[in-house]
């Protein structure tokens, strides 16, 4: 196939030369696609009707539901997701609320990996609308990564009438950063000599992994940028913030060595959740855990995978983070059964409802290979056994 030319050369980002390549993952070539709004643009696209109207998918602004997406529309009015929904309606009163629709997003999530796996088999997905790409080898044979990132663009705004922003450079960390700066419909291309300089100019929040408190911790350290953090021996962060401050030492520099983990490799797939305020209302928290056991139930059905092992992860608003996991029986890639265990760990291992919670968060481990047989497993219990997990 021959990819169509790529658009000007203003999509490349337009920073100095730095003096050296990175020294870690300089040869690969990786895209981060990101879709643009996604849960609200698909609701856009079925709904003629919502087109260029502020939506906000999510719960009952009138009761505790929490904004699982909002469109760009709705974010000129600072709205945003993990908000409560009451916060939102106040900011964007002509807001359009809309109830999750998972199966729609499903079905929009696997028009858009027919696409990537048109390209590579070395797909890492992150979520429904975002995925790391391997493009270093790939099926058209086609050295620049830009033109086979325009492609992947059009083809899925061609084929699911949605947008996407895309960012390329020589390691994820890089392509990741890249995909958010011309959101959306954008494009952004940081080949390896211009990483360095790239890198230098970003805030120590854009660093992987780097959230409010440890963006706290460093500017007390008088430490706001990346350029910053080069300057001060690793010894020093290492000793603030533990291995982690090596990790972002090195991100300064713009190396990155993970490598992207296909969907026959990956071992796992989660999401959480840090409120705006902390709960410790049980109701709000088994709400939100229906929202990510829904979410992760499509992420399995998207990439064809069901898992064993339910994971919960809780962190009080003192910063203790705990995490409590259960086994079953039989792999699953169920939304109900995945709440069920879930609410069950949350209700019989941990303080929640006695201490406010600060993150919620819900994975899902220990699939079955494409290859491995499994073990059929009859379960036999009452309908009073189970009625055991509920929200009393």
């Amino acid at each position: 196939m021959i990819l169509a030319n790529p658009r000007p050369r203003d999509r490349v980002l337009n920073v100095p030369d730095a003096p050296a390549l990175p020294k870690v993952s300089r040869y690969r070539k990786i895209i981060h696609v990101d879709m643009d709004a996604f849960f609200a643009s698909v609701e856009q696209r079925n709904n003629p009707a919502l087109q260029g109207k502020p939506v906000i998918v999510g719960g009952d602004p009138d009761g505790r539901g929490v904004v699982a997406a909002a469109s760009y529309e709705a974010r000129k009015f600072g709205v945003r997701s993990a908000m409560s929904s009451a916060k939102a309606k106040r900011l964007c009163p002509n807001a359009i609320f809309v109830f999750p629709n998972f199966e729609a997003y499903n079905e929009a999530s696997n028009q858009i990996h027919e696409v990537f796996k048109e390209i590579t088999d070395l797909v890492e997905p992150l979520s429904l609308d975002e995925a790391y790409l391997d493009v270093t080898q790939n099926k058209f044979n086609e050295p620049l990564a830009r033109k086979l990132a325009e492609f992947l663009k059009s083809e899925i705004k061609r084929r699911t009438h949605l947008t996407a922003s895309a960012g390329v450079g020589p390691n994820k960390f890089i392509a990741k950063v890249a995909s958010d700066f011309r959101k959306p419909d954008g494009l952004v291309v940081i080949p390896p000599e211009k990483v360095l300089a790239f890198v230098a100019q970003l805030p120590v929040e854009r660093l992987w992994g780097v959230g409010p408190a440890t963006a706290k911790l460093l500017h007390n350290m008088g430490l706001f940028y990346a350029k910053d953090l080069r300057a001060r021996d690793p010894k020093e962060l290492e000793n603030a913030l533990g291995k982690f401050g090596r990790f972002i030492h090195q991100l300064s520099f713009g190396e990155d060595d993970r490598e992207v983990e296909s969907e026959w490799e990956r071992k796992s797939i989660g999401t959480e959740t840090t409120f705006l305020k902390d709960l410790l209302d049980t109701e709000a928290l088994y709400k939100k855990l229906d929202e990510q056991s829904q979410e992760l139930a499509a992420q399995l059905q998207a990439i064809e995978r069901r898992g064993k092992t339910i994971t919960l992860k809780l962190r009080y608003s003192d910063f203790t983070t705990i995490s409590r996991s259960k086994t079953l029986h039989r792999y699953t890639d169920e939304a109900t059964l995945i709440l069920e265990t879930a609410w069950q760990l949350m209700r019989q291992n941990t303080d929640a409802g006695l201490r406010p919670v600060r993150l919620i968060g819900l994975s899902v481990s220990s699939f079955l290979l494409p290859n491995e047989s499994e073990q059929l497993w009859l379960e036999f219990y009452s309908a009073k056994a189970d009625s055991s997990v509920h929200r009393a």
